[in-house]
């Protein structure tokens, strides 16, 4: 028996896995498992290795609450949260079940989480599973890995893109221990938005990751991939605000917390000047998954017009207005001059001609459309329409949207931005940063709305089907969420024309 009835309120459910008995609560009728480690702690020894699989647990374990988010940058307060949680097991997984038992069977599907790599945590209550688990009749998991420094800085002695290997380790960690929650392990599904978009493209293109899931979705994918000599320059630079070498043996003794201060103080740096770094310095990304040859061979567009993962279904989409909110952010909004939506589109536009193209393909557009545009298409719309257009060429199938509903929130100024799809497709329309995209008190059209969305996503999961026709080369018809719904030819025809050609490689180290 894995629902252990006996010793167990109906409030306080419990599960026996091949790891030990886990004791969580009960939620609006749904059984909710939280902080479950997927791997040891990442500190001491193991500080930048690769995770190591958790010991077993003895005993029965409470599990009510969220484990320790991984030290991270300051964006958004985040630090000061990641910080208000005392412990090091970074690396933690949390479930959501509308009926944990060997028996149920029931679809999974495995989130993760954006922040441009440098932040993020799985304790967020915009991530709150329980209205997918519960309406979707699906398994629902979040879990932490690292990010920053600790979990992609190219750091020597430590093997790459160590937040993607917490990935997998999660991933594995659903396969081994799903069923005892009511979950399906050979009916997986991961989903991720911005960073978390770029992740599951990135698993898509990992041998590692291979059997882990049958179906993925990407939204608003970030497109940075990095060659190992942008990202150890980086990490020197890092390193370097510390006094200190990109050295396993240098860093491993410093604090967390001081060396995702140091990765933020580069960022502030770098921000709008491209220098050797490019167009991540442009705009201060400058933590990315490594092309390292190794655990991630080739980005996840050349992996798939290969044919890798042919046979898993994908989904893809982005907002209609991705850049939006980061312009607002930049504070920029409204008053971008035309030097910068030059400059813009000399780093971001596609070469040789895309700034005269963009001109051409939309010439009413003062300088803060074009900024937008091209940002908007730059660094998410192109990269996660491409994913499906090279899935799709090598036999792959692949549906699409566009998310063109303008968030009503922030006085309606920021259209359907960027991160407006994470509280409409989790249903927490009015809880954690994003609702306030929504609006105090969502309306009857959001909440229809994000019933919809979550049907979709879930629909998805569990037969591969979300509603609307796959995506095709000829009719490239998508879902355009709205108000009022349609299903119609891909609208950034404009844009799609201009990075039609355009082959998403490694961000390269540039000359000094």
């Amino acid at each position: 028996m894995t629902v252990a009835e006996s010793g167990a309120s109906a409030s306080r459910p419990e599960v026996r896995t091949a790891a030990g008995t886990l004791r969580g609560t009960r939620e609006a009728g749904v059984a909710v498992f939280r902080g479950i480690p997927f791997a040891e702690p990442p500190v001491g020894a193991l500080r930048f290795a690769a995770p190591r699989p958790v010991r077993a647990l003895s005993g029965v374990r409470e599990a009510v609450s969220y484990g320790p988010p991984p030290p991270q940058g300051g964006h958004f307060g985040m630090d000061a949260l990641a910080q208000e949680t005392a412990g090091d097991d970074w690396l933690t997984v949390n479930v959501w079940s509308p009926d944990p038992g060997p028996d149920a069977g029931l679809p999974v599907m495995v989130w993760i989480q954006g922040g441009a790599y440098t932040i993020g945590m799985s304790g967020l209550p915009e991530y709150d599973g329980g209205c997918l688990a519960r309406e979707g009749g699906v398994v629902l998991v979040t879990f932490n890995y690292r990010v920053g420094l600790e979990g992609f800085g190219q750091i020597e002695g430590a093997p790459a893109n160590r937040g993607l290997l917490d990935q997998i380790a999660a991933l594995e960690w659903v396969r081994e221990h799903i069923r005892a929650f009511g979950g399906d392990p050979d009916r997986v599904t991961v989903f991720g938005q911005s960073a978390g978009g770029g992740s599951v493209a990135a698993l898509l293109a990992m041998d590692g990751a291979a059997g882990l899931f049958g179906r993925a979705v990407a939204q608003s994918a970030q497109g940075t991939f990095f060659s190992p000599e942008l990202a150890a320059d980086i990490a020197a630079s890092c390193a370097a605000e510390l006094g200190l070498r990109p050295t396993v043996a240098d860093l491993s003794e410093v604090s967390p917390h001081l060396l995702a201060a140091a990765g933020d103080a580069v960022g502030a740096k770098c921000a709008g000047q491209a220098g050797r770094w490019g167009e991540p310095a442009l705009r201060a990304v400058t933590f990315s998954p490594v092309v390292d040859g190794e655990a991630l061979a080739v980005t996840p567009w050349q992996a798939l017009a290969g044919g890798a993962r042919r046979h898993i279904d994908l989904m893809v989409g982005h907002t209609r207005h991705e850049q939006r909110l980061l312009t607002a952010l930049d504070g920029l909004l409204g008053q971008v001059s035309e030097e910068q939506a030059a400059t813009a589109l000399a780093a971001f536009a596609p070469h040789p001609d895309g700034a005269r193209r963009y001109r051409a393909a939309f010439p009413a557009a003062g300088p803060d459309e074009l900024h937008e545009l091209v940002l908007s298409d730059a660094l998410f719309r192109m990269p996660t329409l491409h994913l499906a257009e090279a899935h799709i060429a090598a036999g792959g199938r692949a549906h699409a949207y566009e998310l063109t509903w303008p968030a009503p929130g922030m006085d309606g100024v920021l259209g359907a931005c960027h991160g407006l799809d994470v509280p409409l497709v989790f249903g927490a329309l009015d809880r954690g940063q994003p609702a306030a995209l929504i609006g105090t008190g969502p309306t009857a059209e959001a909440e229809a709305l994000s019933a919809r969305m979550r049907a979709a996503w879930t629909s998805f999961a569990t037969g591969g089907e979300p509603g609307w026709p796959a995506y095709d080369a000829e009719r490239r018809l998508v879902q355009l969420f709205d108000a009022r719904p349609t299903v119609t030819r891909y609208p950034e025809e404009r844009s799609r024309r201009i990075w039609r050609d355009h082959v998403f490689s490694v961000l390269p180290l540039l000359e000094p």
